[in-house]
């Protein structure tokens, strides 16, 4: 790879850095079609809705581009730095795409796009970087590297976490992972107990209150890497089982006071009880300032009444993090609703029924479906279902702040998203890398074709870029920053887990699309991904593009 020369990435940041100054022009342009007086109108951004969910792709394509680049040093290696010039490439081309497909609905100057676009620089750069011969050559890099590929800079004590739930995947998760798909079976304590001892369900959790998250700040990188660990092992059976802990965890910091933090966060570190998260309904899926469960107030506490939907381990949870609405007036939107914390017995099959002493009754019916089994997404009906007001997160003070503890939670709950997403791409990977070494094709190993290669350098670099993105915005994080890049940088990891999959079950060919492959599961496992969490259509209209464009306005953003 010795094709590629300092100046290339010299040329590649100054093509990057003329795309981001087209794109805040773009930006710039739709914020004052999406505007009245100065502030960004609903119905502009509804009338708009196209050109701003182009608007956040190419945000997310050129930012971890330009984080990919950022992260080269004089020591990186030479596939990392091949990698990372194949990505910016191919993100810079989709970028100029996108903002002249912008261009021809709002107009505005396209002349930096021209010089680029025959810029002589970056049409060398992305001959080096792109041609036949050079995907080749780090496809060749790719499968000597078995998949290592997105070198990230860890201390002792990360790199240590790293390696240890690697193996743990490795040895443990991955020779179970199977046999849950394929019979639908609940996650099993020979998977929880470990993980219980391991503290992973206290990653979000202060040390005050027995997790690992250091008191006076967060340690996002950990919970990144540890998921992505876990995920790569499986995404339902081991993966995912941190997002709900991190989720409700995060709303307790947030919101809740000290009698709640101290009773249930010590309980969340230890995972027990499990827990899961009610928030979406049959009629509202991702907005979630129309929900409509109703939480009537009765002496005591709280009676609700109504249906939710898509509520993961809801099973084997033994509390639910349910977001209701405790003001009757629907006019109120988002500040009509509360969080509550339900307790309940855990149950390991696909359907339960809990009858309280009081009278109230919950119900669960797990939904079949393609993939993301083990963990069972449940649709639960609550009838006169008794709450306490010690359960109600914030007490007395937090009725009607629900939305915005949940918000809090979201923020880590769709970086871990994106870091489940490198998992499934990282297994993806190996397992292609794996399968084309050993497959024999017309006389010769699958890996010795162009075209293989090239596949596998363009699977390679995507991962590459969305693990680096997804620990720099793991820091802004940390630094009570990056709410609408957690959003962005999901955006791009669970798209990318899809085309990352389905490359990697292309090269198994008809093995591929049998059950028995673990790629099958990795597949059909990473379609989930670009849809909870926040869809991907909800996350890049109304988190995304509307930070954006708030930011291109010079407004304060109150978008979580």
């Amino acid at each position: 790879m010795n094709h590629i020369t300092p100046a290339h990435c010299v040329a590649a940041r100054r093509a990057l850095a003329a795309l981001r100054g087209a794109f805040d022009e773009a930006a710039a342009e739709l914020a004052g079609r999406c505007s009245t007086e100065g502030k960004l109108s609903a119905q502009g951004l509804d009338a708009h809705q196209v050109d701003a969910f182009e608007l956040a792709w190419a945000a997310s394509e050129l930012l971890a581009a330009q984080t990919a680049l950022a992260l080269l040093r004089a020591d990186s290696s030479a596939l990392d730095t091949q990698l990372a010039l194949l990505f910016a490439a191919e993100a810079g081309t989709s970028v100029l795409a996108r903002l002249e497909t912008l261009s021809l609905d709002l107009d505005f100057p396209t002349a930096a796009l021209d010089a680029l676009r025959a810029d002589s620089e970056w049409l060398d750069l992305r001959r080096a970087a792109g041609n036949a011969q050079a995907l080749d050559a780090a496809g060749l890099a790719v499968i000597a590297a078995q998949g290592e590929v997105g070198t990230l800079v860890l201390d002792e004590p990360h790199a240590m976490a790293q390696e240890t739930f690697r193996r743990f995947a490795r040895e443990v998760v991955a020779p179970q992972a199977e046999k849950i798909h394929r019979d639908n079976l609940t996650v099993p304590e020979s998977l929880l107990q470990p993980l219980r001892e391991m503290g992973v369900f206290g990653l979000s959790v202060p040390e005050q209150y027995g997790g690992s998250s250091p008191d006076d700040r967060e340690d996002s990188l950990l919970m990144v890497l540890v998921t992505e660990a876990l995920s790569e092992g499986s995404l339902a059976a081991a993966g995912s089982l941190i997002t709900r802990p991190e989720i409700l965890a995060r709303a307790l910091v947030a919101g809740g006071d000290s009698e709640q933090q101290a009773l249930w966060l010590p309980r969340l570190a230890a995972g027990n009880p499990l827990c899961a998260i009610a928030i979406t309904e049959p009629d509202f899926g991702s907005d979630v300032a129309s929900l409509a469960l109703k939480a009537t107030k009765v002496p005591g506490g709280w009676r609700l009444n109504g249906a939710k939907t898509w509520c993961t381990f809801a099973g084997k949870a033994g509390v639910l993090m349910v977001v209701a609405r405790t003001d009757p007036d629907r006019s109120l939107g988002h500040k009509g609703l509360s969080v509550l914390l339900v307790e309940k017995p855990s149950f390991d099959g696909h359907d339960f029924t809990f009858r309280q002493e009081q009278g109230g009754m919950l119900g669960g019916r797990a939904i079949p479906t393609i993939g993301y089994r083990g963990m069972h997404s449940f649709d639960l009906s609550f009838q006169d279902f008794f709450v306490p007001d010690a359960n109600v997160v914030g007490g007395a003070a937090g009725v009607g702040k629900g939305f915005y503890f949940t918000m809090a939670g979201m923020v880590g709950g769709r970086m871990q998203t994106a870091a489940r997403a490198c998992g499934v791409m990282r297994a993806a990977l190996r397992a292609a890398i794996r399968y084309s070494e050993d497959r024999k094709v017309f006389g010769q190993p699958l890996a010795e074709f162009p075209l293989t290669r090239a596949k596998l350098a363009r699977m390679g670099a995507r991962l590459a870029a969305c693990r680096q993105l997804a620990a720099h915005v793991a820091g802004l994080v940390d630094r009570g920053e990056g709410r609408m890049e957690a959003s962005l940088v999901k955006l791009l990891a669970c798209r990318s887990a899809e085309m990352v999959t389905r490359e990697a079950l292309q090269l198994h060919g008809g093995m591929g699309y049998a059950e028995e492959s673990a790629v099958s599961r990795y597949f059909v496992d990473a379609r989930v991904l670009s849809i909870f969490e926040g869809a991907e259509e909800t996350l890049a209209l109304k988190v995304v593009a509307r930070s954006l464009l708030e930011r291109a306005l010079g407004l304060s953003s109150g978008t979580q």
